[in-house]
């Protein structure tokens, strides 16, 4: 995770000593931040072979997987916290993996750059796809293959009978809590089974 605010933000909704299973974690500066600043415990799931050595110099535990593949290795429950942030976006199955986010941890938390905010819009009206800090590719060579919205990550939460339990934006780190799906660059979510 390379931006320290979202980073910051993310951790304020994991509660202090929990177990942690982060998704897609990259490099694991969000785990190893969790470890040393409010105690918590957990693995780091990645594919890419620098990210996976990058967890191991900071001490992360690190599973190589393929998320695309499902977290079957994981019980129900197995964690308290289960972190999906910059991932959804990059997956297949993205309905899948956020059933599985649930049912592996007792929260899921969920956090991916909102394609309606404000900025985007304006650059798709006029003519462009967006290149924003939260999404910093050019269309023809963006590792994302799917983009989203605050909105409609709501829809699909409730389409798969999530319990959402809050729900915000974040802009330059600052939570955005009065029309997020058009004043924030990241959407948000933190989620559990019914």
């Amino acid at each position: 995770m390379s931006d320290p605010l979202i980073m910051q933000a993310m951790a304020r909704l994991v509660p202090h000593g929990a177990r942690v299973l982060d998704l897609g974690c990259g490099d694991g500066a969000l785990l190893a931040y969790l470890q040393q600043h409010k105690g918590c415990t957990g693995y780091g799931v990645e594919l890419d072979d620098a990210n996976v050595h990058a967890c191991v110099q900071r001490g992360v535990n690190v599973i190589q997987l393929n998320l695309d593949e499902g977290l079957s290795l994981f019980a129900d429950q197995s964690f308290d916290v289960v972190l999906q942030i910059d991932t959804l976006q990059h997956l297949r199955n993205a309905e899948t993996m956020l059933r599985e986010t649930v049912r592996v941890g007792r929260v899921g938390i969920v956090a991916f750059p909102n394609f309606a905010h404000g900025f985007n819009r304006l650059s798709v009206l006029q003519g462009r796809m967006p290149v924003t800090k939260r999404l910093p590719y050019q269309w023809y060579d963006t590792p994302n293959i799917r983009v989203g919205t605050y909105a409609d990550f709501g829809d699909l939460a409730r389409k798969n009978q999530l319990r959402i339990m809050d729900a915000f934006g974040l802009q330059q780190g600052q939570e955005v809590r009065w029309m997020p799906n058009l004043m924030a660059g990241t959407a948000v979510y933190k989620l559990q089974r019914s």
